[in-house]
């Protein structure tokens, strides 16, 4: 009977994983976490428990169960999510009181293969020619693709702007800390051009809009999400017959921003990354590519070469 009362105890103090999740998420909404990243805690973690119904049985199928799923044949990036996002539910668990050790605690992260890519500027072109500026949808799609080039904001950001986040004096957009992934705001710095396409965008707005309608928003005056900007990316990559993902033009401003001149903390603070981790990667490939043009530019390719055809006319006159 002591036994079992044991066993009794043990399950009470775990309880189901289904409350655990529900009480983290909550706890992950009150300290500010996007909707979209909870949204992905859940996936991540329902997705888990359904492979493996048993896993919260006991720490060791927690165990058993988490290393079997980090074990199957998936990219490291998908690697990566599930770890990051199991152990720091894991960890909570802990904390709790519900689980007595986080099985993936001292599990690393896959190295991933860089995403990182870098479009012609005759590429770029065509495709901020591909809209059609005549409708609403064609100025709001090319104002997004300027703006994202010119400041490398997320797209998720920038589908949360306001009317009031714009500052056209100023030549200013506002990213507020509650639509910002990290959480932090930033004042992103505008060209002309971008003042222009956003002016001509807001201009064709309905008067029966307020300014809680996002500015790129659709031509219904609602919400645009980035999976509908993902799809409008694809249509305009059918027109010019490359593959440019909304994510790209990210990349782009952020390679040709360092190759311009820009320092490694402007890149960082632009980009809105919390550490140099991420921006070390822009500023790698950045300087892959200044090896690649002095290896093939570089004013001794062309003197060594005249010194050594002079060198053969010598040694020929020399034979004579």
């Amino acid at each position: 009977m002591a036994r079992l009362r044991k066993i009794d105890e043990g399950k009470s103090r775990r309880g189901k994983w289904t409350d655990a999740l529900e009480d983290f998420l909550e706890l992950k909404r009150v300290e500010g976490l996007s909707e979209q990243t909870r949204s992905d805690y859940n996936r991540t973690t329902r997705l888990f428990f359904k492979r493996f119904p048993d896993a919260w049985e006991s720490d060791d199928k927690l165990k058993d169960a988490a290393y079997a799923h980090l074990s199957e044949d998936i990219m490291p990036a998908t690697f990566n999510n599930r770890l990051v996002y199991l152990r720091t539910f894991f960890k909570w668990c802990v904390e709790t009181g519900k689980i007595d050790s986080n099985p993936l605690a001292n599990i690393k992260k896959r190295k991933a293969e860089s995403r990182i890519v870098a479009i012609e500027a005759e590429v770029l072109r065509r495709l901020l020619d591909a809209p059609d500026q005549s409708t609403f949808v064609g100025l709001r799609d090319y104002a997004l693709m300027i703006l994202t080039l010119d400041t490398g904001i997320r797209p998720k950001e920038a589908l949360s702007l306001l009317p009031c986040d714009f500052n056209a004096a100023a030549r200013e957009i506002y990213v507020p800390a509650k639509i910002a992934k990290t959480r932090v705001s930033r004042t992103l710095p505008i060209s002309h051009a971008t003042v222009k396409a956003i002016k001509k965008l807001l201009s064709a707005r309905s008067l029966d809009w307020g300014e809680n309608v996002p500015i790129f928003c659709t031509w219904e005056g609602k919400q645009l999400n980035r999976h509908t900007w993902g799809d409008r990316m694809e249509l305009y990559s059918d027109m010019i017959g490359r593959k440019i993902r909304p994510y790209d033009l990210r990349h782009v401003f952020a390679l040709e921003f360092i190759r311009n001149g820009a320092n490694a903390f402007a890149v960082q603070k632009a980009l809105g990354h919390t550490t140099m981790e991420v921006t070390k990667g822009y500023i790698a490939l950045a300087n892959h590519d200044l090896k690649a043009a002095h290896e093939k530019a570089s004013p001794l390719n062309t003197l060594l070469d005249e010194k050594v055809k002079r060198n053969i006319k010598v040694r020929r006159k020399g034979a004579r």
